[in-house]
């Protein structure tokens, strides 16, 4: 069975499965993914996860702010964070980090440090993994991660794209590596040599739903089901079998986000 680490239900077009959200975990089933978390972009959507993961149990939840998000005004704060990482189902912080692509001022760049700080000072407050963006901001990534000692909580690095020395400095700080639907592109070639380098016991798939479908769907709208695309593309890239693949990244998944299910493992 396997795992989808990054989707965002909440976003999917349901319009392509009848309008029913059950459609789309149904899916998922049938393709064998045993567990969801659906990560959360804006506070202003935390209560429809809330009710999409206590409508599926097979569904876990974040609280957090993109960093490129502009919509939240005024900005979050560690103790509306914390308070809304209560609940149960809510197993880790983020999505949070930091994103450059949009964003040339070194004003606009503190602000998203400054942000991305308060994630990390939430997360250790309520014991948490974070989930970790970076786009165009590495270096800055790390060295926020290293000041505020997120090596704490640990967490992953979701939809990664950096090269492997980033990589190997995420890890060293407890971090995992989550590879998404990117590693099947065509001209992805410097993710999967990236990727190839990462021990299987750190590594993480996901969607990263609705964006980023893999080949052969790429272009179209993704959703959780099609994790299996890119299992099997990193299965022929560490050289195991797809079953061997799902079982250690699943399990990966289990450690990262001890809190699944209710019970801190």
């Amino acid at each position: 069975m396997l795992v989808d680490s990054h989707c965002h239900l909440n976003s999917i077009d349901l319009s392509l499965f009848d309008h029913n959200m059950d459609h789309v975990i149904q899916a998922a089933t049938d393709a064998g993914i045993e567990h969801l978390l659906s990560v959360c972009v804006e506070l202003a959507d935390f209560e429809e996860l809330c009710e999409l993961a206590t409508r599926y149990p097979q569904v876990s939840i974040s609280v957090g702010v993109h960093p490129a998000s502009d919509d939240e005004i005024p900005e979050p704060t560690v103790e509306g964070l914390t308070e809304l990482a209560q609940h149960p189902r809510c197993v880790a912080i983020g999505e949070t980090g930091l994103d450059y692509y949009h964003v040339q001022s070194n004003a606009e760049q503190a602000i998203q440090r400054e942000r991305f700080k308060r994630h990390i000072q939430a997360a250790i407050q309520v014991n948490k993994p974070l989930i970790i963006h970076t786009r165009d901001a590495a270096v800055d990534t790390i060295a926020v991660m290293r000041s505020e000692n997120a090596k704490v909580v640990g967490g992953v690095m979701h939809c990664f794209s950096e090269n492997i020395d980033i990589a190997r400095q995420a890890m060293d700080l407890n971090f995992y590596i989550s590879i998404s639907g990117i590693v099947t592109f065509k001209n992805a070639h410097a993710i999967r040599e990236m990727a190839a380098q990462i021990p299987l016991d750190r590594l993480l798939i996901e969607t990263d739903a609705p964006y980023l479908a893999p080949v052969p769907y790429r272009g179209k709208a993704n959703h959780p089901a099609l994790v299996r695309y890119t299992a099997m593309a990193l299965s022929e890239l560490y050289g195991i079998s797809l079953e061997a693949l799902a079982e250690q990244t699943t399990k990966n998944f289990y450690r990262c986000f001890s809190q699944v299910g209710g019970v801190v493992r």
